[in-house]
Parts: C-alpha cells; structure tokens; sequence
C-alpha cells in the first residue's frame, strides 16, 4: 500500500532549525525525521512513498537525489575520472516527490497528489511525528471497521510532573508525574484511507482536520484506532532535544 507523507508546511513553531531546511529534514540520530517515519514503514513492507512537499521541498529532492551516493561505499579513479559503486546498503524504496504548493492547507495537498494514488486505499501521516505503532494492527482495525478514514488516536506521554496545591490556600502537599490516563486523546497521524475520502475533501482550501474530518464524522465515516504505544510529535526544540534523548540512550522504540 501507497504511504503519502505530509511534508509542506513551514514549521513555524521550531524556527530555531528550519529557518534552513523542512521541517521533516530535521535531524534526529544523524537522520532527518522524514527517514525515520519511513523506516517504520518500510518495516512493516510498504516502500512505496509519495511525499507531498511544500516550503523548501527541493531539500528534500535534493537529499534522495544524493542518497545512493551519500549512504554507499564507492571507489573513485582519479587518474582516469571515473567512479563505481563498491558496496550499498540503500533501501528498496520507491520515493515520489510532488510539489503541492508553499501555503497549501492540508486537504489541498493530499488532493495534489490524488493522480499519483489510483483508485487504491492509502496510508497517510504527517511528516513531524513517530511512533512504534504496528501498522499490520492497524490496517487489520480499518478493514475490519469499513470506513473510509481511519485515523490513530492516542494520550499523549504526560513530560511535565503535576503540582498538587490545597484547594483555598496556597499550601503544597505534593509532586507526582502526569498520567497518560490523565489527557485527552489526540491525533497522532498514521491514518488509512480508502479512495473515496477525495469526495469528503472539498476544493482542498481546508485543513484536514477542519471541513473534511468533520464530514467524514458527519456521515459516519471515520474510526480511531487507539494506540497505547509510544508516540511523539516534533513541534518544537524541546521535542528535538526529547527524541535526540531517546535516540542516543537506545530508546528509540519507533525504530
């Protein structure tokens, strides 16, 4: 199955590093977090990609441009100029790149990219997020559901510890961690689609989670499939710093 990947958007609130490159070009363990999402997968045997890119999207152009000879082994003679491959360790991954415009919304770029996905059901996510969410499960969970989105829907790691302050007064009585059971659930991206949620996307001028998932909702269209497992966003530096962490203590779980 297709895997599209939302990664157009300017990442305003992580300035600090992509004032100079996407935002899914962002480096977490030496890799860009858009690697990282496809890696999982491509784990799970789906390795054809379409990613749908916007504000500096050449970057990423230029990064798969130069991926078999920035991730092989090669042998240059410099005497007679020429160059060969020794030894590669590429991934067998089919990767589309389709420009759907600098401020496109969300709903206009998976309609940019609806010629490239036939008349198939297809994955999609946002190129900022991970997770070690089994995709054989989900899949599973959507054709066992019948609608024409399915979308993952998880509470949020609690990172911030809870103060427990005396109703009426200002006294403490003491500190603990905030629960995952203690938030909300939100959206966590790793959807599946049949084809028929073009009809449910307007004329592409919304966010998805505007017009088009409140359709879906209306006409009874739309399932969550829980995750209980790990999952993170890349809004900001902190989240940097918080994947960086786990990457570098071998805790990694999406990998």
């Amino acid at each position: 199955m297709k895997v599209v990947i939302l990664a157009g958007g300017m990442g305003t609130r992580i300035e600090e590093e992509s004032k100079s490159k996407p935002k899914p070009m962002i480096e977490i363990g030496g890799w860009p977090i858009l690697w990282h999402i496809m890696k999982h997968y491509a784990a799970y045997g789906h390795t054809e990609f379409i990613i749908c890119c916007g504000y500096k999207g050449h970057m990423i152009k230029e990064y798969f441009l130069d991926y078999y000879m920035r991730y092989s082994d090669v042998e240059f003679d410099l005497d007679k100029g020429t160059w060969r491959y020794i030894d590669s360790q590429i991934e067998p991954w089919t990767v589309t790149m389709v420009n759907t415009g600098l401020s496109t919304n969300t709903a206009g770029r998976v309609l940019g990219v609806r010629d490239y996905l036939g008349d198939e059901p297809f994955m999609l996510t946002y190129g900022d997020g991970v997770s070690d969410i089994d995709i054989d499960q989900l899949l599973q969970f959507h054709q066992e559901k019948k609608k024409k989105l399915t979308i993952t829907v998880t509470r949020p790691e609690g990172r911030f510890g809870v103060v427990d302050i005396e109703d009426g007064s200002d006294r403490i009585r003491g500190f603990q961690e905030k629960r995952r059971s203690d938030q909300g659930y939100v959206n966590a991206g790793f959807m599946v689609c049949e084809p028929e949620i073009f009809d449910y996307l307007g004329d592409g001028s919304e966010m998805l989670e505007q017009g088009p998932f409140s359709r879906l909702v209306e006409a009874g269209e739309m399932a969550g499939y829980r995750l209980e497992g790990f999952w993170s966003p890349m809004d900001n530096i902190k989240d940097k710093k918080y994947l960086e962490g786990l990457w570098q203590s071998g805790k990694a779980s999406w990998l």
